[in-house]
């Protein structure tokens, strides 16, 4: 069922005056009704709603015909999922972008407005290079891609978005390693019960700190400022060095745009010490 924007804005609108009539309730009985009666007025406290026609974004070549061309791996058919399907076309700047990391290992910048399936164009490649591994038969542990965030609550929302994904693909691992990540495997999980009560526990998930540690997933999601303590701590320095580290493949920098003055410096120099 659609949105109706006026009926929306009207129950929206009578939310904020009730709670501004309660909150501010004058004891003289005219003062509120003057208060009630110029809120009340039309354009006065709220004005819209204000609807804006986007036109649709240019189709290009879908999954399945990617798959087909060659570009992608049939690794993908066996996700199954209805978050990614394979047959729906691509929109044309996603379809660029996948090739120009796929086939010609450029680095790019996505800007393009909401909505437009930004998440795609890189989790896309990102897969089609760990499924590339598996069918060589190579994937073992160890980070293939950072995906770096300025806060935990997007973090957590690509995390939802993985675990949707790669449900029935528990080849390929993940994990987020933030301040909020347990250590303890055995607090980890119970950590996870007590805010996802009713998900299932995913093998392909990496909960634990000391987990992630021993076996590092081949996503690893963390934000900007977590990321100076990965960097400097030798517990962690398998994530960065040694036999776990050799098939570095992907850095993704979501809300680049916010890396600006001495907090872009403070990231543009993490990532020269990280590469």
């Amino acid at each position: 069922m659609g949105l109706d924007p006026l009926r929306t804005t009207e129950a929206i609108v009578g939310k904020y005056l009730d709670y501004l009539e309660t909150t501010f309730a004058f004891k003289d009985t005219d003062l509120r009704r003057q208060l009630a009666e110029e809120l009340s007025k039309e354009g006065k406290f709220a004005k819209g709603p204000i609807l804006e026609a986007i036109p649709p974004f240019k189709t290009g070549c879908s999954i399945d015909e990617l798959i087909e061309q060659g570009v992608l791996s049939p690794e993908f058919r066996k996700l199954q999922t209805p978050a990614l399907p394979l047959e729906r076309p691509l929109y044309l700047h996603q379809e660029i972008a996948i090739r120009k990391l796929v086939e010609n290992r450029r680095n790019i910048i996505i800007a393009t407005g909401t909505g437009s399936g930004k998440t795609e164009t890189f989790l896309v490649p990102m897969l089609n290079y760990l499924f590339r591994q598996q069918e060589k038969g190579i994937l073992g542990p160890g980070v293939r891609a950072l995906l770096l965030y300025p806060m935990n609550a997007l973090a957590n929302d690509q995390l939802k978005r993985l675990r949707t994904l790669l449900k029935n693909y528990p080849a390929i691992t993940f994990g987020s390693y933030t301040g909020e990540t347990e250590r303890d495997e055995k607090k980890a999980i119970e950590q996870f019960r007590r805010m996802n009560p009713r998900e299932d526990l995913l093998p392909n998930q990496l909960l634990s700190r000391e987990q992630m540690q021993a076996t590092p997933p081949h996503i690893l999601l963390t934000n900007y400022a977590m990321l100076e303590y990965l960097l400097l701590r030798p517990q962690d320095n398998v994530f960065f060095d040694g036999e776990y580290a050799r098939d570095w493949r992907f850095i993704v920098i979501d809300e680049v745009h916010t890396y600006s003055g001495a907090k872009g410096i403070e990231m543009a120099m993490l990532l020269r010490r990280g590469v």
